[in-house]
């Protein structure tokens, strides 16, 4: 029996670990013979105990048997959601300008087969699927103010291509989750890397507007948003101060007045600080090379003003201390996890302050058992 305290308080994650493998099936198999990198991040989730987890980048299947196999590793959740994503979804058209079609970069989303690299959401709460909504079809030119990629003042790829591409690589989802304290919103996405394209900046001007999709939805421009509280969960792939991506962007999105930063850290990317980098590294929550393009944060757990944030960290264990080879088996990012109460009380942005986040417990996470 929960108590209220229990009810009203939430864990919720995003984890990017890449859940991703060259052909369907694949990551089933992997999971269920307990393939050492799968078994990693399993361990990982299990540490950090999150209610709700978002999953940044999971091969996607019909009957969702690779997620439903992966929730019973991680911990046991009984709920699975999850859509089919653009990434590898067939286009059959040029959609990288190199002159071929049919290759990863040829889908809707960067992907080798479709499905390849989706998101899943895992929820010790029930999920309304019924009242998802899915803005994932949304054609890239049809968000408001959209800025699509041009090579000598002509669309880029093509016209044809344009007219046919999607602006999310893997996926918007808007999914209601009935929790004990009542029911919230998770604000779901996966973003394009700004990189691996030429002067026309099609993946940059991509992930931005990714990110651009939220902005339009906070602000109204894609229809009535609904007052419930919300929280995001997203791998935008941007910083707000380092790396290739609009790093502005990402920092106007956290300075946002409806939204709150928890500003997560850990004591191992301290540790890995990139020296010629202007960031907090403690922040961080990829572990890339130094300079390619080192660590950045790019993954967010966002709540809004409806929450109090009790505590928030980057499961990023330093050397020496449980997890961290765990951390570095399961891949370059990091879970990064918010504990979030609700406010008593309605909030529509303008009655409640932005509080500072409380104390971080990034030592307890990289060296201890984190919840009962």
């Amino acid at each position: 029996m929960l108590t209220d305290a229990a009810a009203e308080t939430l864990r919720v994650a995003v984890y990017s670990a890449p859940l991703s493998r060259a052909g369907p099936g694949l990551l089933l198999r992997d999971i269920l013979v307990g393939e050492d990198q799968a078994m990693a991040a399993a361990a990982i989730i299990r540490a950090a105990s999150p209610d709700i987890l978002l999953l940044a980048e999971f091969d996607h299947d019909g009957g969702l048997a690779a997620a439903r196999a992966f929730a019973e590793a991680a911990g046991g959740y009984p709920h699975v959601f999850a859509l089919r994503p653009n990434s590898g979804m067939p286009t059959g058209l040029d959609m990288d300008g190199d002159g071929r079609r049919g290759d990863a970069r040829d889908a809707q989303g960067y992907g080798r087969f479709s499905g390849d690299g989706g998101m899943a959401l895992l929820s010790r709460w029930p999920i309304d699927a019924g009242a998802v909504q899915d803005f994932t079809p949304l054609l890239w030119r049809d968000l408001p103010g959209a800025v699509l990629p041009l090579r000598n003042g002509a669309p880029f790829p093509s016209a044809e291509a344009q007219a046919l591409q999607r602006l999310s690589s893997a996926g918007h989802w808007i999914v209601p989750v009935d929790t004990p304290g009542g029911p919230l919103l998770i604000l779901a996405h996966a973003a394009t890397p700004p990189v691996f394209d030429g002067p026309e900046d099609r993946n940059g001007l991509r992930s931005r507007d990714e990110l651009r999709l939220w902005e339009a939805w906070l602000d109204g421009a894609l229809g009535p948003r609904p007052s419930l509280p919300f929280v995001l969960l997203a791998k935008t792939n941007l910083d707000p101060t380092d790396g290739e991506g609009d790093t502005a962007a990402m920092a106007a999105f956290l300075d946002r007045p409806d939204l709150r930063d928890p500003r997560p850290s850990s004591p191992g990317a301290r540790l890995a600080a990139d020296p010629d980098h202007r960031g907090d590294p403690s922040l961080d929550t990829a572990d890339w090379p130094d300079g390619a393009p080192g660590n950045l944060r790019v993954s967010y757990a966002l709540p809004s003003l409806h929450w109090e944030i009790l505590d928030s960290g980057v499961l990023w264990p330093a050397p020496g201390t449980p997890l961290h080879a765990e951390a570095e088996a399961a891949g370059p990012h990091r879970l990064v996890w918010a504990e979030i109460r609700r406010q008593p009380g309605p909030h529509d942005g303008r009655e409640v302050g932005r509080d500072e986040p409380g104390q971080q417990p990034a030592e307890r996470l990289a060296g201890e058992p984190v919840r009962d």
